[in-house]
């Protein structure tokens, strides 16, 4: 007779009765309710609603500094991460602890902060301006507020695999043959590939919904720097409660769908790194 084996938690049946509570209460029933607050809208005019030229403007700035902003990210995210890890240096312990300021800063007082750094008159505003460089009140300021509370998800995920990834791996590389690129790129980059990429879709899906940090930079303009999280505020604010459904059930829908592509993409990146 085959020995029960031991687990400290509770039998799978209590566990997953409790795992499906806990996902319902907090993500599917209100996820269900907005879903169906929105079967009360015809078809037109939630199409009307959804395509407002106002509204597709929102899209644009939304989903292309996200996207900016997660790239940049997956970029500089993954060159600190691997300077954190390899390399000691004065002052390393404090630059780690500072990779998670962002996460407990609150992102009204990262906005106005970033607002009053690159305003016209601010620190970094007085000399980047005359050379043309607006970082407040632009695009460019929402791509900056969303880097900012983007980039710990692509340093904490690539920590542990850096730090766990064996260095007799490269050494026997070298010893092969190999140069430092064609190791970077035959060895280390399969391996980073995958964690990247979560790094990648965390950044991204925290800057979709971001709201707080950057009301202050953007100066909120319609057709220029207005966000679509703002714009679902403003319609409640204006008792519009049919065009925030519908705005936020657009973006519920285009989030789903690029995390699902990006989930496609970590699963081809895993094949390839194996």
């Amino acid at each position: 007779m085959a020995q029960k084996k031991f687990n400290v938690l509770p039998g799978f049946g209590l566990t997953m009765g409790f795992t499906l509570f806990y996902l319902s209460a907090i993500v599917l029933i209100p996820i269900g309710c907005l879903v169906i607050r929105t079967l009360g809208i015809s078809g037109s005019e939630f199409w009307h609603l959804a395509t407002t030229e106002r509204a597709l403007a929102a899209y644009r700035l939304t989903f292309g500094a996200s996207f900016i902003a997660a790239i940049a990210n997956a970029i500089f995210g993954t060159l600190l991460a691997w300077v954190l890890v390899r390399y000691e240096f004065p002052g390393r312990r404090l630059i780690d602890a500072m990779v998670d300021f962002p996460f407990a800063l609150p992102t009204a007082v990262a906005g106005l902060t970033l607002a009053n750094l690159f305003a016209a008159n601010g620190w970094l505003g007085k000399y980047l301006v005359p050379l043309g460089i607006q970082g407040a009140f632009t695009p460019l300021g929402v791509v900056i507020a969303l880097t900012f509370v983007g980039m710990p998800f692509v340093v904490r995920t690539l920590q542990p695999v850096l730090e766990n990834f064996e260095r007799e791996v490269e050494e026997a590389s070298a010893t092969l043959g190999a140069g430092r690129l064609r190791t970077f790129v035959s060895v280390i980059v399969p391996s980073l590939l995958p964690p990247v990429i979560t790094g990648f879709a965390l950044a991204f899906a925290r800057a979709i919904g971001e709201y707080g940090s950057i009301v202050f930079i953007s100066g909120n303009l319609p057709y220029q720097t207005e966000i679509a999280p703002y714009l679902i505020w403003m319609r409640l604010e204006e008792f519009d409660y049919s065009g925030a459904i519908t705005l936020a059930v657009i973006l519920l829908i285009i989030s789903f769908t690029l995390l699902a592509v990006v989930n496609l993409l970590e699963h081809w990146a895993s094949k390839f790194a194996n």
